[in-house]
């Protein structure tokens, strides 16, 4: 069985004295049961509301702090309410302050939940893990986190969560915290044909760090068809340093090694590119257990080269000039040429498109 919980641009927060918030999100938990399958089939989904809370958010300075509603948990705990509680601080969610107007903003917030499950995990772990993805298109910002529920001591008054079977808190909630982020500030790139581009893309792990050993994927999909682009494996030797084993499958592709140790920074250079660089971009991050993915959308254009029907222009007669557009790319860009009907006069001139 799936458990999705899929978020829609709901925001509350709840200010604290040095200077943080909590963003709230308005939810629903999906659950994918055993429904038929094939032609005019498919999985049976439930939905039921649910709530995350991201405490401790950082808020700048200047902001409006009156302005930001305050989030109360239930006054009685409800254990067939879905509360995620997370605590963000380490790792931070880059650029989080994004997200506490967007609901003002009228933009639109798309966030999903899942519950993150693997035999390793299964065999060395007694905690439960979460994934959340969230974008907001009009900001080209986007984030995946991995939460990992926290212990709560069990007592006879402990209540747990009807559904997923996991102990609450004493106000209701379900205790969790980030371990894990991978993020991207440019969801939507366009660049030229036969030129460079940069495909950002970072990750933040926690203070203790989950594993020393680093692995990055980055792979190209389009019109149904995928490929590697590179990897690149990385480890933290506290003798020799860092160590890289990089796999280049497109040439002219490249990333920064000491960066990925030093800053998390795994984005993503391409020289030189062609219309086949175009796609759909997916940078996935494994570190231990773990991984997370940011796709990432490029566009290769092309300017079209222009060229008139006539070198030289005599006005001293009429004349029909045509302007041309030719070489330009994407193909599927409306093209034609303009008519430009030139009279004897010099302070009157009339056009005519086709």
């Amino acid at each position: 069985m799936m458990i999705e919980i899929f978020f829609f641009g709901l925001f509350i927060t709840w200010v604290h004295a040095d200077g943080a918030a909590d963003v709230v999100l308005s939810c629903a938990l999906v659950e994918e049961g055993s429904g038929l399958s094939g032609m005019g089939g498919g999985g049976l989904f439930t939905r039921t509301p649910a709530t995350l809370v991201f405490r401790d958010v950082a808020v700048g300075p200047d902001e409006p702090l009156e302005m930001l509603s305050p989030f109360v948990p239930p006054s009685v705990p409800d254990p067939e309410l879905f509360l995620f509680e997370a605590s963000v601080t380490s790792p931070d969610i880059p650029n989080a302050d994004r997200l506490l107007h967007a609901d003002c903003n009228e933009l639109e917030v798309m966030c999903e939940v899942s519950r993150y499950s693997s035999k390793e995990l299964q065999d060395s772990s007694d905690q439960t893990f979460f994934m959340v993805s969230i974008t907001v298109e009009e900001l080209d910002f986007s984030i995946s986190l991995i939460l990992e529920t926290l212990p709560v001591e069990k007592t006879q008054s402990t209540l747990m969560q009807s559904k997923l079977n996991l102990p609450l808190s004493q106000s209701g909630t379900l205790l969790t915290k980030a371990i894990f982020v991978v993020f991207s500030n440019s969801k939507t790139l366009s660049a030229p044909l036969r030129g460079d581009v940069l495909l950002d893309c970072s990750f933040k792990q926690q203070e203790v760090p989950i594993a020393h050993q680093v692995d990055v994927e980055w792979r190209l999909q389009h019109r149904g068809k995928g490929w590697k682009v590179l990897d690149l494996k990385t480890t933290l030797d506290d003798t020799e340093g860092v160590r890289a084993d990089v796999n280049v499958e497109r040439k002219g592709s490249s990333m920064n090694a000491g960066q990925v140790v030093s800053e998390g920074n795994v984005s993503l250079s391409l020289s030189t590119l062609k219309v086949a660089d175009e796609g759909t971009y997916i940078c996935t991050v494994s570190i231990g257990h773990f991984h997370a993915q940011q796709v990432i959308q490029l566009h290769v254009i092309q300017p079209p080269h222009v060229s008139l029907s006539e070198e030289k222009l005599i006005l001293k007669t009429p004349q029909t000039l045509k302007c041309y557009s030719s070489k330009y790319y994407p193909l599927d860009a409306q093209s034609g040429f303009l008519f430009l009907q030139l009279p004897q006069s010099r302070n009157s001139l009339k056009t005519r498109a086709p």
